[in-house]
């Protein structure tokens, strides 16, 4: 199970990566936006420098053409490093770059899945990763969780090393229902991780903790203090 961020932020992303198992960074030409960083290259190298080579970093192409996708891939990973998961739109024109780019032994996100079948197209073209717009799919009327199913039924059938990334979510239940369907990982906006942990159950627990050790040591008397 794997927690990726949807975010280009920095400070978002060294908070996250202190409080949370965070895994990965992942980004789209929207989530850049919400930044506008003036110089993505140096960015993303920055983002690089703070996750570290042991957590995934995802970036996403903006060409609509295969051999213009690829040609953005290999600027990508001349800029930054050859472990960058390149997001590649499951198109028909995305599709061909993804053949081609893993004939190179690129690492790709397969992103902007609606389809059951675009998934199985995208599986069976060698993508490592797979991503369903869950909150999308379901606006559109459709059960992104049974998606999620079925595909997490192939890979493990056929022994695919690909893992479904669960994207597009605007609540922790959806990120739940997600992962419970089969989803190997999830990428969403910190803003919505962080709701897991906004329960007034949990602060009033931490309170009454700290209330009952207080009155037995005084006030100020945490473990560090006491004998």
């Amino acid at each position: 199970m794997e927690f990726i961020i949807d975010t280009i932020d920095l400070e978002e992303i060294k908070d996250a990566i202190e409080h949370m198992p965070i895994v990965g960074v992942t980004s789209n030409p929207s989530i850049v936006k919400n930044t506008h960083p003036e110089k993505f290259y140096d960015h993303m190298r920055e983002i690089r420098n703070i996750i570290g080579k042991d957590r995934s970093l995802h970036i996403q192409v903006t060409a609509k053409k295969a051999e213009d996708m690829v040609k953005e891939a290999h600027k990508i990973h001349e800029e930054i490093d050859d472990a960058v998961y390149i997001k590649v739109p499951v198109s028909y024109e995305g599709l061909k770059a993804i053949k081609m780019l893993k004939k190179e032994g690129c690492p790709i996100t397969a992103t902007a899945i609606y389809d059951e079948m675009q998934a199985m197209m995208a599986l069976a073209a060698g993508a490592d990763y797979l991503a369903p717009y869950v909150n999308r799919i379901g606006n559109l009327g459709n059960d992104p969780y049974q998606l999620i199913a079925n595909v997490s039924t192939r890979i493990d059938h056929d022994q695919y090393p690909t893992k479904i990334v669960a994207a597009s979510f605007k609540g922790v239940q959806q990120i739940r229902d997600a992962l419970d369907a089969g989803a190997q990982a999830v990428t969403a906006p910190v803003a919505i991780l962080k709701q897991i942990f906004k329960n007034p159950s949990i602060d009033k627990a931490v309170d009454d903790f700290n209330a009952d050790w207080y009155s037995m040591y005084g006030k100020g008397n945490s473990l560090l203090e006491v004998e």
